[in-house]
């Protein structure tokens, strides 16, 4: 288990992550998503002792990370802005992990270099960039570690090859029981992916949830009654279980967090002229979650919260 506990991080004043706290138990597949510097590269990278924190501390089974080449020997960064050795190619890469890497594995790297189509002895500064996010995703399933981090994991990606490193991610939970903490600007993409999503808006962690729960925990309302009914009116109506409403006269659109049942059963004795409550996708939830937050933009481009640059 991965045992994040009040980690605090910041750069020249500036806070990246703020007293921040979260679990991540074996073998679950755990998103990190949120808005554009919230922190979420800055926490990958905490979390794998490339930054030490200003407070706070990193566990993995109850060792800590930082400065522990033991503890590192059990997990694998794909950073979002990838690095190999000047002028190497995959089998020099493979040598270089294989030196790092107690488990690691030339049949498993040879398999899926060939299953991939990749040119091994092709230097990957020819590489496209979504070939070097592939060349990155092999070396690392390679290593065959405990624990994977990929930082803005399907970047550069088609829609194809994007199914099949997910479909290599998850073989390699199910088969050997490992951890893996994925970062992604593709709500759609950690929808079908993820056990578990985290929520980080400006280095605090909003929520954290299994997605199916999210799902189910948030429905969208849609009511329309015979008189107008104002925003006021229908919050206290639903006890305060609604959020993001928006009122048109008669018609009625909110969020409901929990107690849709309840809620639903509250609304029509009051004999609506029209009752829905439809589900919402991850992306939907994460927009009313942000603007919740008062990170949004106007038409004229100003944003409703102030913004940090991600770390």
């Amino acid at each position: 288990m991965i045992t994040v506990k009040n980690i605090t991080k910041t750069f020249d004043g500036t806070t990246a992550l703020a007293n921040l706290s979260c679990e991540i138990p074996d073998g679950r597949i755990y998103g990190l998503v949120g808005s554009n510097g919230a922190g979420k590269s800055t926490l990958l990278r905490v979390m794998t002792g490339i930054f030490r924190p200003d407070s706070g501390e990193v566990d993995f089974d109850g060792e800590p990370v930082y400065d522990n080449p033991a503890v590192k020997e059990q997990f694998v960064l794909v950073p979002d802005e990838l690095y190999f050795l000047p002028g190497a190619n995959m089998k020099r890469m493979a040598k270089f992990y294989r030196n790092f890497y107690p488990d690691f594995s030339m049949e498993r790297f040879e398999q899926l270099t060939e299953m991939l189509k990749l040119n091994a002895g092709k230097p990957l500064s020819g590489f496209s960039k979504g070939m070097r996010r592939q060349a990155a995703t092999v070396l690392a399933l390679a290593c065959r570690p405990k624990y994977y981090f990929f930082d803005e994991t399907f970047d550069g990606l088609d829609q194809i090859m994007r199914d099949t490193v997910k479909k290599l991610i998850y073989e390699d939970i199910c088969e050997r029981g490992v951890t893996a903490v994925l970062t992604s600007h593709s709500l759609r993409e950690l929808d079908n992916t993820c056990d578990e999503l985290a929520l980080l808006h400006q280095g605090k962690l909003v929520f954290s949830h299994e997605v199916e729960n999210i799902k189910t925990a948030t429905k969208k309302v849609q009511v329309v009654f015979a008189e107008d009914v104002s925003k006021e009116e229908f919050t206290k109506l639903c006890d305060g279980r609604c959020r993001a409403v928006r009122c048109e006269g008669r018609v009625i659109n909110a969020i409901l967090s929990e107690g849709a049942e309840e809620t639903e059963a509250k609304i029509r004795e009051k004999n609506p002229v029209l009752l829905e409550i439809l589900p919402l996708s991850l992306e939907e939830i994460f927009t009313y979650e942000m603007e919740a937050l008062g990170y949004s933009f106007d038409t004229d481009g100003k944003e409703g919260a102030d913004e940090t640059d991600d770390q």
